[in-house]
């Protein structure tokens, strides 16, 4: 439609859609390893981060034989400790690659939750502090692994209830 506008409720777009980056490797291999990105937000104006979708990939796990291994990695609206799944209210995605293997035969597993939802979401998931954190933990690998992905949003103002409950929410969920 030309000249739409979707209308939010509690908060008003302002800016274009933006793509964010990112990389993380496991300081060692099998350790849980997590970074922080900054979005810069501009506190002072209740201004908070919109995501639209998210793009995980975690490297391919190693194949050792009679050994399951595997690559988690994560993006998360607060700090982890460990890894932590979609059950963790401040999980915005997650991806899992395994290799299940016995003395003879190997077979790969692939678990995402990495990418936006196929249905009509107007958002996938709102982030009001001024960071997201992306984390990757191997499993029986040889080496260390990594992640590398992309989260795409937009900037928007929330008006200061709105703002409020989202901060408190992010920030004692955590």
């Amino acid at each position: 439609m030309v000249g739409y506008r979707r209308r939010y409720i509690g908060f008003k777009k302002t800016s274009e859609l933006i793509a964010i980056s990112f990389g993380v490797s496991e300081s060692a291999a099998n350790t849980f390893t997590q970074e922080e990105v900054s979005l810069q937000l501009d506190v002072l104006n209740n201004e908070i981060f919109v995501v639209l979708a998210v793009d995980l990939n975690p490297t391919a796990p190693d194949l050792v034989a009679a050994q399951t291994t595997e690559t988690r990695a994560l993006v998360s609206s607060t700090s982890n400790t460990a890894m932590v799944s979609l059950s963790n209210s401040n999980v915005i995605a997650e991806a899992d690659l395994i290799i299940v293997s016995d003395a003879a035969n190997s077979v790969p597993f692939t678990r995402a939750a990495e990418e936006t939802y196929s249905g009509n979401l107007e958002y996938v998931a709102l982030i009001s502090t001024n960071n997201f954190f992306v984390a990757v933990k191997g499993t029986n690998n040889t080496a260390a692994k990594g992640s590398s992905g992309r989260i795409f949003g937009f900037r928007a103002r929330a008006d200061s209830a709105t703002y409020a409950a989202l901060v408190q929410s992010e920030v004692l969920s955590a």
